[in-house]
């Protein structure tokens, strides 16, 4: 813990010596809260993201849009015109790597259900299925079904450690709800909550804003901070003591996600990749995602809103859009690679900015909410390192079965909780029918009967599912709430 005057003396060097302003009006308590708070803020990096971010906003977006290439087609597959017996090798090979516990989760759980109208962490959100589940529910019960399926294909029971990335004000939410549930059927010990960091708020000057007159304005530092937060909660470290070799990392926001997914980690394993994206064609040539491509030679996302809409609509030789690689935050690493960013990379990541209406107070100390933006909260994306290896791979998959967002509330119409529980009642329907079955009404598969389809026909041959809702659950023991004709139970 720094004294005062050495505190001082480095906000003077910083230029941030405002945020001492108020320290002779705090009580003992709060001049240490502050004392605390600003010790844990390395001021020199601040001061230089923030030079970098109004960079950023200078910067001539039109010299993007004239470097981009495709992916080249030696990076890149695609599941629906991948040769059958490739993909069960990718799989097959993801399987063998599951059941020697070389293979990690990276859930990036930071977020709040804000935009959705809640309070609470976006995992504890449930879309209104017939079971009732969570999104964090439904990505451990995927996590317990590949551990099966792995342990099925190699006779090795292997373990599947589920790393968190949570948020301040996301934690102890978190934590509590999985501890609640019993980890939904995970050993708590492979489940391994961490936090990402905090980044201060700054007006358009330079200065970082005070939200009260003991407290810095912070705000998570964004999906790209997950690295250096990797390294400074030991995380990495946890990783090489249980042997884990490659993690598949992912938003807590994708129903539709297949969790540690063997095929797409047997892709980049068979093509030596550092890291690799999964993508979806895009819906339409200004669809608001991110694309996956060079720019200067350099793999990256670059975001919808830095392309023109010539270039969103060129298209190749082959009449489809040149660029089509729709990232949906998909990826995986090698946890050599994670350790390398974390270690020589993070401070040359790309900063994104956000113009935000962020709370303060005025030179008298007095509070207010301004009603026009006022200032920036920087973060980092998790895909911006991509740029740092040239050992990257794409993997193209179909959007039905893969991707569903959940950001908006209802109204929106779009990546909601209506379209969530939409799309994946209607993979389940595609895979009852592909399976023999016959659905009139809604079905929900647990994962915990199968992960993509698997052990379906035994359960769903020549029968006919007419009730409102009905939900295939994988034993007698999971707890179903629905309201249903019928329920079918399945054993392993």
């Amino acid at each position: 813990m720094l004294t005062y005057t050495k505190i001082q003396s480095m906000l003077e060097e910083c230029g941030q010596s405002h945020l001492l302003n108020f320290f002779n009006e705090l009580s003992e308590a709060e001049q240490q809260q502050l004392l605390n708070q600003i010790s844990s803020v390395n001021f020199h990096e601040a001061n230089e993201l923030f030079g970098k971010a109004m960079k950023s906003l200078d910067g001539d977006l039109q010299e993007i849009d004239s470097l981009m290439e495709p992916v080249p087609e030696s990076q890149f597959e695609a599941e629906d015109t991948c040769d059958p017996i490739k993909l069960e090798n990718y799989r097959n090979k993801g399987l063998e790597e599951i059941s020697k516990g070389n293979i990690g989760v990276l859930l990036m759980a930071g977020g709040q259900g804000t935009r959705l109208g809640v309070t609470y962490p976006k995992g504890m959100y449930s879309v209104g299925l017939p079971s009732g589940k969570t999104l964090f529910q439904i990505q451990a019960e995927r996590i317990r079904r590949l551990q099966t399926l792995a342990e099925r294909r190699t006779g090795i029971a292997g373990c599947i450690p589920w790393y968190i990335m949570t948020s301040g004000r996301t934690h102890e939410e978190t934590r509590h709800f999985l501890e609640k549930n019993d980890y939904f059927g995970l050993d708590k010990d492979n489940v391994v909550l961490f936090e990402q960091g905090l980044l201060p708020c700054f007006n358009y000057d330079g200065k970082i804003i005070l939200d009260q007159m003991n407290v810095i304005s912070m705000a998570p530092d964004g999906n790209g901070g997950i690295y250096k937060a990797l390294h400074q909660n030991g995380i990495l470290e946890d990783m090489n003591r249980r042997g884990v070799k490659y993690v598949h990392a992912h938003s807590v926001d994708n129903i539709l996600v297949k969790v540690a997914d063997p095929v797409f980690v047997g892709y980049c394993l068979e093509k030596g990749a550092d890291c690799g994206a999964k993508v979806v064609k895009k819906a339409s040539p200004t669809e608001a995602v991110g694309v996956v491509c060079k720019v200067a030679g350099h793999y990256q996302v670059v975001e919808y809103s830095e392309v023109s809409e010539e270039t969103a609509k060129k298209t190749n030789d082959k009449g489809e859009l040149l660029f089509n690689a729709g990232n949906i935050c998909n990826h995986f690493f090698t946890v050599d690679f994670l350790a390398e960013v974390a270690r020589k990379h993070d401070r040359f990541m790309k900063v994104h900015v956000a113009k935000k209406k962020i709370p303060y107070v005025d030179e008298h100390g007095v509070r207010y909410s301004p009603k026009s933006p006022n200032g920036i909260k920087i973060e980092k994306f998790v895909f911006d390192v991509f740029q740092f290896t040239d050992n990257f791979v794409t993997w193209e998959v179909p959007r039905y079965t893969e991707f569903s967002a959940l950001k908006n509330p209802d109204e929106v119409a779009r990546d909601c909780p209506s379209t969530a529980r939409r799309d994946i009642l209607n993979l389940h329907k595609v895979l009852v029918e592909r399976a023999g079955g016959v659905v009139d009404g809604e079905i929900e598969i647990s994962p915990l009967l199968s992960y993509s389809g698997e052990d379906l026909e035994s359960k769903v041959k020549g029968k006919v599912f007419d009730s409102y809702m009905t939900v295939l659950i994988q034993s007698d023991e999971e707890i179903v709430k629905h309201k249903s004709n019928g329920v079918i139970n399945g054993h392993n």
